[in-house]
């Protein structure tokens, strides 16, 4: 898999910004997150991954897989919701599974679309799917369209990396909002990092 790419240019920008953030960045050096640049096969594997262990989350993706010969629109349309069921997933999980490859297959889904358009068109297109919020598709912008500029208020260890920077007990929306502003035009990179620092050991 290809890592989020980012340049010495880009964290040479970034850097700058918070003076805190700059010296974790210093300390942490470069950090590689793979991504996922099949945007339906990261979209199915998003959702499959909802509520479940990163084990059980691979499991369940290597046998759709390897039984119905891959993680591809056609693929999925051709299932039923028992068969994808059977690979591990809630009925509920499988319906939205199988509704994201009728989406692509009906053409209310344009995959190829939404590499073109800016970050608020393609959230508020992926969101129409049953089963992906705003979380999900920022996620997706994230890790399989490699967008460079994506914040994301909910996720928990993103707020969490940001309190152990600023010593913070709890990040406000506002204060979240402030953070944003400073790390743009490069949120996506700054999230990097906080995710690496929300997972450190205090």
């Amino acid at each position: 898999m290809p890592y989020f790419s980012y340049s010495d240019d880009e964290i040479a920008a970034l850097a700058p910004k918070d003076r805190k953030l700059g010296a974790a960045i210093a300390r942490i050096g470069r950090i590689e997150r793979e991504v996922q640049p099949d945007l339906f096969a990261a979209l199915i594997e998003s959702i499959i991954a909802q509520q479940i262990s990163a084990k059980a989350a691979v499991t369940i993706k290597r046998r759709v897989s390897e039984l119905y010969g891959g993680i591809t629109p056609e693929a999925i349309g051709a299932l039923s919701e028992a068969q994808i069921q059977q690979c591990g997933m809630s009925h509920r999980k499988a319906g939205y599974v199988k509704a994201a490859a009728n989406a692509v297959l009906d053409g209310s889904l344009d995959l190829n679309n939404l590499s073109q358009i800016d970050d608020e068109a393609a959230i508020k297109e992926l969101v129409k799917l049953p089963g992906v919020g705003i979380w999900t598709a920022e996620m997706l912008l994230i890790f399989s369209l490699q967008r460079p500029n994506v914040f994301s208020y909910g996720d928990l260890a993103i707020r969490r990396g940001l309190c152990k920077l600023h010593g913070h007990k709890e990040i406000t929306k506002a204060q979240f909002e402030k953070y944003r502003k400073r790390y743009a035009p490069y949120q996506s990179i700054a999230s990097l990092y906080l995710w690496h620092i929300a997972g450190e050991s205090d």
